[in-house]
Order: structure tokens, then C-alpha cells, then sequence
């Protein structure tokens, strides 16, 4: 059982729980395939997306972990941006956070506003109906090269640890930290 995210706002952010009819849409969106430099893989057809959105709206096949995606449609222009994530293990009641922004909204500031609202969504209980607010820490696992998304995660309130998973460094916020 998923339990669908709520949805959540920033200034000029409306993040909207993920529905495989935005695939054709985020197809564009994450085209570049300078996307993938530190994560890998290369760019999804729309039919890759409507097939990877469907799994993930579908949820979790275990019932402690939550998978909540959201897109990210700035407001102003009625389009969508990027998209946040939040792998929300229940009982542990940590969650592991990623935000992708397309290459055309990049240095804008939506991905650091994006994760900042997510962070803020997940700890301040907000959604509590549909489980949100059972997290207690956020984590992030960032490339050591990828700056702007070091940048981000500071932003949103995570540290460096010195946990590594993968090769890439663990970043991490809890409730009380500010």
C-alpha cells in the first residue's frame, strides 16, 4: 500500500503527486542526457516513463516503505520542471530524498526551493493523514563531484556525514536540526 503523497507548494513550486499521464511531458523535461553525468543511465522514452511511473505509483511492494513522487510545475509557466522523491521507510522513519531539474529550468534555484519544500514537507508532519509526517530524518546520497547538488542538499538543511553508499556520501537532517 502506497498512500499517495499530498501534494505541497513553495513560492514558485507546485509539487503534484506523480501520474503516468505526466510521462509524455517529463519525457522532455529530462531529455538531456547531461542529466544522468553523475547518476548514470541515459534518458527514458515517454513509453520508459509511462511504464516507470506506473510501478511507482502502483507503490511499494512492502507495506513499510512508501514511495512518493511528485512533479514539480513552475507555477508562473504552467510546465513541469523536474520532479522530487521521498523513499519513506516507515519503521525506521527516515527518508531518502532526490530531486532531478531539467537542464532549461537549471540555475533558476527550483531544484534548492524544490528541496527545501520537500525537506520541510516530510518533518514538519505536514500530510500527517497520509503518513508524512512519521519521518523523523532525511537523507540524500550525493556524487562527491556533483557541487550543485551538494549545494542543494545544504540548502535544504542535510550535512555531510561520513557514511558512504555506492560512492556517494551521505547527507543527512533530522527533525530537531535546523
Amino acid at each position: 500500500m502506497n498512500l499517495e503523497p499530498e501534494p505541497f507548494a513553495t513560492a514558485r513550486l507546485d509539487a503534484l503527486p506523480l501520474r503516468v499521464a505526466y510521462a509524455d511531458e517529463m519525457a522532455a523535461v529530462l531529455g538531456d542526457p547531461a542529466l544522468h553525468t553523475y547518476t548514470g543511465g541515459a534518458p527514458e522514452t515517454a513509453d520508459g516513463l509511462r511504464a516507470r511511473y506506473g510501478r511507482q505509483t502502483a507503490g511499494s511492494p512492502d507495506p513499510g516503505v512508501r514511495w512518493w513522487n511528485w512533479v514539480l510545475r513552475v507555477r508562473d509557466e504552467g510546465r513541469l520542471a523536474g520532479y522530487v522523491q521521498a523513499t519513506v521507510d516507515v519503521p525506521g522513519a527516515t527518508a531518502e530524498i532526490a530531486w532531478v531539474v531539467g537542464t532549461q529550468w537549471q540555475g533558476s534555484g527550483y531544484a534548492k526551493e524544490a528541496a527545501e519544500g520537500l525537506v520541510a514537507h516530510l518533518l514538519t508532519g505536514a500530510g500527517a493523514g497520509t503518513g508524512t509526517g512519521m519521518v523523523r530524518t532525511v537523507l540524500a546520497h550525493i556524487h562527491p563531484d556533483h557541487d550543485a547538488s551538494a549545494a542543494v542538499a545544504a540548502a535544504a538543511g542535510l550535512a555531510p556525514t561520513e557514511r558512504w553508499c555506492d560512492g556517494e556520501r551521505r547527507w543527512e537532517r533530522g527533525a530537531g536540526e535546523d
